[in-house]
């Protein structure tokens, strides 16, 4: 079921109706309606999937009520290993299992021999990598005593099945949303307006920029060969903000729809394209994702702490298994490379704390220096998306070798007038609105007229400028 589906628009409205009817004293029952709602929800694509949600939930549930008894090192990190192992061992099953099938016979073919294995018609269940990381966040914090296991079954059955950021995240951490369930939850008018506020931009950022740059980010990636340098880079750009409008989109309706029900999700996105170094970039694109691995991989493995050897090894660690998460393929992990080498030299110049502040902070214009720092650094993320799009490592660095030709100073074959025109009236709302939470958080503080005006115009060009619908791009990861 789509956000952007006709099915969705019908579900919501029910769901939320009963949700309040129940009222928020009775909380067992809400959390009942959320997780057989969220159930509904997910099944619509494939309802056998459901069994291993269910099936990590109860794992999870299991061992933290084993690991709040447990009193002996080594048995507690027996049960924290047991969750890893059954969460990741599904989610390396279903997601990469094909994988490293193939890749273990190209490798034995390289060096002459034939290996004779069958890879499986195996369907990667949506959203798998966001609800098993968000599990193994409650065993970790349990493991490590940030956090009190709960005795409610249905509460953490809420947690891990959560509706609005079940398929494509935010990456919730348990210690933030799941005491939110053990909670009464109060309607607050205000609350619920704002969240609906984000989920407008969130549906024009999807339908209008997203699914209108997809269109011409698929017709320049699928036939390279027929378009110059210019039309190429085009395409990378196309293609840039059809990933960002797609899925800063859905976090934005996920963390908006949540809102109408009372709880608070994180933050996902902060304006990345606004960065002006890499490092920048990184904590303000994917946030939820990347501080996961900051928290849980990073820092374990020694941080930033240790000599420039451990700073490199674990920098790439990071960066890589951030790549390979994304997908089964080489170009994820060319991908995640790639940024680790757009990131080392600032940390180890100590440079990649810098730039912590909102960029042209209580100015209308950004200066000189911070627009070449951003276009720098669009510029270097831009090419990385090529690897992320392409459909093979071969193919990015034929597109990468072809851009990078005198066509790039020819005119495009490709220049369509209104999408630029959208994405120049898309940009400007999110360069005025980058110090809220959301661009349009802004406009709740001008006067009447104006604010509904702006609202009616943003539904206006929903009509009249919907994109081919596309699916989330991140339902695949």
């Amino acid at each position: 079921m789509l956000f952007n589906s006709l099915e969705f628009f019908i579900f919501l409205p029910i769901v939320f109706t009963l949700y309040w009817l129940i009222g928020n004293k009775r909380i067992q029952q809400q959390n009942l309606l959320i997780t057989v709602s969220s159930y509904l929800f997910y099944g619509w694509w494939d309802w056998r999937f459901l069994f291993l949600i269910l099936f990590s939930s109860i794992v999870d549930y299991t061992i933290g009520q084993k690991l709040k008894i447990t009193k002996h090192p080594a048995r507690r990190k027996l049960l924290l290993w047991v969750s890893i192992c059954v969460n990741i061992g599904f989610l390396g099953f279903f997601k990469y299992f094909n994988f490293f099938v193939d890749s273990l016979i190209d490798s034995f073919t390289f060096f002459g021999s034939e290996l004779k294995i069958n890879t499986l018609n195996i369907i990667l269940p949506v959203g798998i990598s966001f609800y098993t990381f968000q599990t193994l966040s409650y065993t970790i914090d349990v493991y490590n005593k940030k956090l009190e296991p709960t005795k409610n079954f249905l509460a953490f059955m809420a947690f891990v099945s959560f509706f609005p950021q079940l398929v494509a995240g935010p990456i919730e951490r348990a210690t933030n949303l799941l005491p939110q369930f053990h909670k009464q939850r109060e309607f607050v008018y205000s609350k619920s307006v704002d969240g609906l506020r984000q989920v407008l931009w969130g549906l024009f950022k999807k339908v209008v920029i997203a699914d209108n740059c997809a269109t011409y980010a698929n017709m320049i990636f699928n036939n390279p060969e027929d378009y110059s340098g210019s039309t190429l880079l085009l395409g990378a750009f196309f293609f840039a903000f059809q990933i960002y409008g797609d899925f800063s989109g859905y976090s934005d309706i996920a963390i908006g729809i949540s809102r109408l029900f009372g709880f608070n999700l994180k933050r996902n996105f902060a304006f990345p394209y606004f960065s002006r170094d890499i490092a920048e970039f990184w904590r303000r694109w994917h946030i939820s994702l990347s501080t996961w691995f900051r928290d849980y991989l990073y820092i374990p493995l020694g941080g930033s702490k240790g000599g420039t050897k451990m700073k490199i090894r674990n920098t790439f660690i990071i960066f890589v298994v951030s790549g390979f998460w994304h997908g089964a393929n080489w170009t994820f992990i060319v991908w995640g490379a790639l940024n680790a080498l757009y990131f080392l030299p600032l940390l180890l110049l100590n440079k990649n704390r810098v730039n912590t502040n909102l960029v042209a902070e209580g100015k209308y214009f950004p200066s000189l220096k911070e627009i070449f720092q951003m276009m720098t650094t669009f510029f270097i993320t831009l090419i990385a998306w090529v690897f992320f799009r392409a459909d093979n490592v071969t193919n990015a660095f034929m597109y990468l070798n072809d851009m990078f030709t005198l066509s790039l100073f020819s005119k495009p074959e490709i220049l369509p007038f209104t999408i630029l025109g959208l994405l120049s009236f898309f940009m400007a709302i999110e360069w005025f609105g980058r110090s809220g939470e959301f661009a349009i958080q802004k406009i709740d503080f001008m006067n009447k007229p104006i604010r509904w005006s702006f609202y009616i115009l943003l539904i206006i060009l929903m009509f009249s400028f919907t994109g081919e619908q596309q699916e989330f791009i991140y339902f695949q990861f």
